[in-house]
């Protein structure tokens, strides 16, 4: 590899030196040859989003190439003639070639193509509707390389109209300074007019494409990065660990987005950049070639050029200099931001208890400290970016005249026309744009890097939770036949690694209801936890029947936003119960009132009271019918008599459920068969004892 791109580079060096030294043209074709093939050699290290970019250069390589022998060999008329790029072209798109393979070598460009690729390689069947084609279907990765490849194409083809249009300038200023008038006016209609009307038809195609890509790649990036955080319980165990990934919701919505976003921009953008600077470094050294030393005689081939680049070196080293600690404000003011909206998603979802404790002043205090620290941070970056920009308003303001100041000089003494000087301050000014794309994109790479760093520790949190996920509470099928969920060896422990209970050879017996009774903290609703499979911390072993389903009710129960009829049928999908069904089912949760409201959007979970919510839970597990039912508490806002109906309820409705209780309340008693309490041991652990055995519950 190390030679492959040594022979890129020694091509690219060639192509500049056959340009600047004006040799024959017959050896551009050797040495383009060659820089293309190693272009390609190298690209089969590279990630697939660099990938596409260095085919795309092969391709507009051959076509450059084809145009410019072409040209040579008198195929072309005079008018056509003024429409093939310049072979500094080709010497830009074999160099390009080159970079991109060294750019794609560092560590940070690795962990940012590494989520790039995963939705280029993504080989998932999709639909896209392309314009006088059709409907098309291929593999969203497939469609994404193709959309991406026609805008590369796009770019270097607009810095190809640009590189005709700085030639188009020196024509006419040269015409005016003739006073030539026919060839004023055949610059301006047949030369202009033409290249003009192109450049608006292929931005229209570059703004249409470039939102189509976009918006499908953060579709499934955000379907995979959604998956994988709530996939087995991942974002429950994350919550408890407190893997270093603060505000998840921010960082798929906002982060995933602007990674896509900055991403696109910077790359297409240091492309554009690059082809660009190649393009009018040639220009530059053509025009300035025999130009001396200010006030000497002493020649500096490529004068402007070497002037362009320390000028630029100098400004991109002070940019640097004054930027860098934005990268770290901006990751802390995208934590804080998302902090402060979580503050205020909190007190949404719990207004009436704060209306209830007359909480407004402590939340506006809460909330106004929380903000305090996004002022802080934002003004720090203020006067970072205030900094930043005063250099860079300074650095701009002096390189509008820079070239002036160098060209005078030789235009005074008719060394060069009025059309040169304009061409050699419109390609110093090209040359210069390329070379600052550091300079003016420092903000938004520092916006960028910091983006990429809460992206990559979010996927380092999911990936830790997920290493770890095998080492805790293992649940498996039982054995054939058995109706029994039996535990064994069973140690839980809380989140710091503290043993909390242990249980050994407990049994819950199928069909047998069993009520679970103990003092706060004994680790009654943990144990349901590790039985259902999703705490993370302890050992042991839980053997659930095989086949059969489990659910299990919180005290507060989830009621997600939207319908009625969503909240009801929750974990379930639309359409997986009948309207029937749904109103029996609240009707024999006591929500009769409900049954008529099953199309109406609103924040339920605010709506309705703990009770009624807990009754809507229940009414989920008469649709769903699940195996085994475990009520933690689901009825503790409930008054006993209408506990007592829903208890007696169930047990009619659902006879071949086996139902688990956690309860305070003496009066659960008389709807279990089995009471099992939470004792402690010498040791401080708790531990489930038998209490009693009933041969039959009320």
């Amino acid at each position: 590899m190390v030679k492959a791109s040594l022979a890129v580079g020694l091509a690219g060096l060639a192509l500049f030196a056959i340009r600047f030294a004006g040799l024959p043209l017959s050896l551009l074709v050797p040495v383009s040859i060659l820089g293309l093939g190693a272009a390609l050699f190298l690209s089969a290290s590279m990630p697939k989003f660099l990938k596409v970019f260095n085919g795309v250069l092969a391709g507009v390589t051959l076509v450059l190439l084809s145009l410019i022998l072409a040209n040579a060999a008198g195929w072309f008329s005079e008018d056509l003639a003024n429409y093939v790029p310049p072979a500094s072209m080709l010497a830009g798109a074999t160099v390009f070639a080159f970079i991109i393979y060294g750019i794609s070598r560092l560590p940070v460009i690795r962990t940012i193509m590494t989520i790039a690729d995963r939705y280029f390689d993504s080989t998932a069947l999709r639909e896209i509707n392309i314009p006088l084609i059709g409907t098309v279907r291929a593999a969203e990765g497939r469609i994404g390389t193709v959309l991406l490849a026609l805008l590369i194409a796009i770019n270097l083809f607009q810095v190809a109209l640009s590189v005709r249009l700085n030639f188009f300038g020196r024509d006419m200023f040269n015409a005016l300074q003739t006073k030539d008038g026919p060839a004023f006016w055949y610059q301006l209609f047949w030369i202009f007019v033409p290249l003009a009307a192109v450049y608006v038809c292929v931005a229209m195609v570059e703004i249409v494409s470039q939102y189509v890509l976009r918006i499908r790649w953060r579709a499934f990036l955000n379907e995979r990065y959604v998956s994988a955080w709530l996939d087995d319980g991942t974002h429950y165990r994350m919550q408890l660990v407190g893997r270093e990934a603060d505000n998840p919701d921010q960082r798929i919505a906002d982060d995933l987005r602007n990674y896509i976003d900055q991403t696109y921009t910077l790359s297409i953008g240091l492309l554009n950049q690059s082809a660009t600077l190649i393009s009018f470094v040639a220009i530059l050294w053509a025009l300035s070639k025999d130009f001396t030393m200010p006030g000497t005689d002493i020649p500096v081939p490529g004068l402007l050029v070497w002037v362009a680049i320390l000028y630029a070196l100098f400004g991109t080293w002070l940019t640097h200099l004054i930027g860098r600690p934005l990268i770290g404000l901006y990751f802390r003011q995208e934590q804080v931001e998302a902090d402060y909206r979580f503050s205020l998603a909190r007190l949404r979802e719990y207004t009436e208890q704060i209306a209830l404790l007359d909480g407004e002043e402590a939340e506006k205090q809460a909330l106004g400290r929380r903000f305090g620290m996004i002022v802080a941070n934002y003004m720090q970056i203020v006067r970072r970016v205030m900094n930043l920009t005063i250099f860079q308003s300074t650095y701009f303001q002096a390189n509008v005249v820079v070239p002036y100041i160098l060209t005078a000089p030789y235009y005074f003494i008719d060394r060069i026309t009025l059309g040169q000087m304009q061409q050699t301050v419109g390609a110093f000014s090209s040359v210069q744009g390329a070379l600052t794309f550091f300079i003016t994109s420092y903000s938004s790479i520092a916006s960028y890097k910091a983006v990429i760093d809460r992206l990559t520790t979010f996927e380092a949190a999911i990936n830790g939770v997920r290493r770890e996920s095998g080492k805790g509470v293992q649940v498996a099928q039982g054995g054939q036949g058995s109706a029994d969920l039996s535990v064994a060896n069973l140690e839980v422990a809380l989140p710091t690694g503290q043993a909390l209970m242990r249980a050994d050879a407990v049994t819950f017996r199928g069909g047998e209801s069993t009520l679970l009774t103990g003092p706060s903290g004994s680790g009654k609703s943990t144990l349901f936890r590790a039985i259902s499979g999703i705490w993370p911390f302890g050992k042991g072993q839980v053997s659930v029947p095989q086949g059969q389903s489990m659910m299990l009710l919180p005290q507060r129960p989830y009621i997600p936003m939207g319908t009625l009829r969503a909240a009801i049928t929750y974990p379930g999908m639309h359409g997986d119960y009948p309207d029937d069904a749904i109103r029996a089912a609240l009707t024999a949760a006591k929500l009769p009132a409900l049954v008529d409201r099953l199309d109406e959007d609103r924040a339920w979970a605010q709506t309705l009271s703990l009770g009624e919510q807990q009754r809507l839970a229940i009414a989920r597990a008469l649709l769903a019918k699940p195996d085994w039912l475990l009520l933690d508490e689901a009825t503790a806002a409930l008054d006993e008599p209408t506990e007592a109906e829903i208890y007696l309820m169930l047990k009619k409705t659902l006879p071949a459920t086996t139902i688990v209780s956690i309860g305070h309340r003496s009066t659960l008693a008389a709807f279990h068969q089995r009471s099992i309490g939470m004792v402690k041991g010498e040791d401080g652990l708790f531990e489930p004892v038998e209490k009693r055995e009933r041969e039959s519950a009320v």
